[in-house]
Parts: structure tokens; sequence; C-alpha cells
């Protein structure tokens, strides 16, 4: 398996828990040369522990179910590990089912996105028009129906999907699907704002919480000013880790571990892994930039 470093004058560490939690197995790779290696670090449990509990937040997958567990196992939680998800597991990718199974059995936490609740408004609605369902499957609606045994989404699929929240508090982190209106409380934010929101939210000149780090999916990372394909988007107070799975342009899928401020990605057309420091992975945006953006589109 490849592991590719973001940059190429550095050798970093991937650190692998082994099905005896006695070993830290280390696979160090080196981009100069394309050496790789793998080590055995003998430690206690008690040392073992102390680095074991991490929090870990994963982007938009978008149905791409094998470059979910590719990511997965680079990042290899363990059952001690806190994995969550924000959102569009759904549509675009060819197995949008099988990757609700897997965070089901998993019981990771998930919260709801925009395509998540167009299947919901489509499938448990009432006189939805022809033009809202047609929209549903452009935007990748088709390819999740077609995942499921005779193209029928399954009940208990549904019954889950009503049971997301729209946001979860961590303490310093705090994640949601696309993000908030930067006019209203929390108490006042509905789920269009939560599932939908883009540059009003990305636009803040002042972080919305003064403590916490909004975690945001939903918007491709590169679409912002200066972000290229494959780096994380920072804003006044939010983080945007949706590197755009699903598109050509990009392919990668990525990971966040907020303990340790690691940044795992894999590219589901390539297969490729890498893994580098949040400080190396991201880019910051200027809301300026944003609101010229906005001007643009409205003249």
């Amino acid at each position: 398996m490849t592991r590719e470093q973001g940059n190429p004058n550095r050798e970093h560490t991937i650190n692998l828990y082994l099905s005896s939690s006695f070993y830290l197995c280390s696979w160090k790779y080196d981009r100069l040369n394309c050496n790789q290696s793998v080590q055995l670090v003998y430690g206690s449990e008690d040392q073992m522990s102390e680095i074991s509990k991490r929090q870990i937040v994963i982007g938009d997958v978008h149905g791409y179910y094998e470059g979910l567990i590719n990511l997965l196992e680079a990042i290899a939680p363990n059952t001690d590990d806190e994995v969550y998800f924000l959102g569009d597991l759904i549509d675009r990718g060819p197995h949008s089912s099988q990757v609700i199974d897997f965070v089901r059995h998993h019981n990771y936490q998930c919260l709801l996105g925009n395509h998540e609740q167009m299947l919901l408004n489509i499938l448990t609605g009432e006189n939805i028009p022809v033009a809202l369902m047609q929209a549903w499957l452009h935007s990748g609606g088709q390819a999740t129906i077609a995942s499921y045994p005779d193209a029928t989404v399954s009940p208990e699929h549904i019954d889950w999907l009503k049971s997301l929240p729209t946001y979860l508090d961590l303490g310093k982190i705090w994640l949601t699907h696309a993000g908030v209106d930067p006019k209203k409380t929390i108490r006042e934010q509905t789920a269009d704002q939560f599932c939908w929101i883009r540059d009003e939210f990305h636009s803040i000149e002042q972080p919305y919480f003064a403590d916490k780090l909004i975690v945001v999916g939903h918007t491709i990372t590169f679409t912002f000013p200066d972000v290229n394909p494959g780096q994380l988007a920072q804003g006044q107070g939010w983080l945007d880790i949706d590197t755009g799975a699903y598109h050509p342009r990009s392919g990668w899928l990525t990971g966040f571990d907020i303990t340790n401020n690691l940044i795992y990605q894999t590219n589901v057309f390539t297969n490729r892994l890498r893994s580098l420091p949040l400080s190396e992975a991201v880019m910051k945006v200027e809301p300026a930039k944003i609101n010229a953006r906005r001007s643009q589109q409205r003249a």
C-alpha cells in the first residue's frame, strides 16, 4: 500500500493499532525516494491508553464505500475512539446503501447532510413536484437508488436518516454539515441553514463562537479562492474538510484526527493514501474574497 505525503521534503509516520493492544505499528514513508518501512514499537498497555482515545471527523463520503474503508484502515480507529461523520454519506458514488450500513453497524455518529435531507423530502413527502424529484436524481440520487436491491431504499435506512441530528457540540469543536446563519442564534437556525448555507457563513469576519471551532463539509474546498484540490479551507472560526471525494478534479476523501491535529486522506479514484499535519493541509480563506465573489454573482 502506497502512502503519499503532501510535503515532498518530509518523512511522516502513520500509526496503526494491531489486533493486540500491546503493539503499535508505525508505517514510515519517505517522499524523496519512495522507500517504505514498517516498524513495531513495543510498549505497555498503559502507554498505549494515553494516546488511544481520539476524536475523528470524516468529510462527505458521497457513496464511495471502498474509499471510506481505505481511509478508516489508515486512521485505524479503536473501540475507544469517537468517529463522527459530517453528513452526505449518500448520492453520486456507487455504494450509498453500503456506506449507510457500515456507519449504522459501527454506531458511528452522523449528522444530517443536504443530500440526506433531499432523500427524506422526496421519499417521505407528499405531492412532490416532478422538478424537485429530477433535481435530486441529477444530484446523485439515481446512484443511491441503484445501490439498493430492487432500487428500493430500505425502511430501516429511512428511519435512521430521520434520526440524524443537525449539529453536535464536542466542546471546543462544533460539528454541522454546512454551517450556520451568522445573524441567528443556534435556536433560531433551521435544518436548511445547517444543511445548505454557504457564502453567508464562509464570509463571516468574526468567529460565530468565541471558544469553538466549527468543522463543516458540504462546500468542496477547491471552490474557495486560492485553495487547491485536496487542501482544507479555514476561515474565521470554521474549518471545511469536504475535499470533493466524488469530483473528478479531486477524488480526495478526508478524515480529521482532532486530538492530534492530523489529516488523513485517500483518493477514491487512485487509492492513494496520505497523512499530514493539519497546519500543512489547510489554506486560509479571506472573508473579503468570499464577499467579492458574492458581489460578482449578484451583479
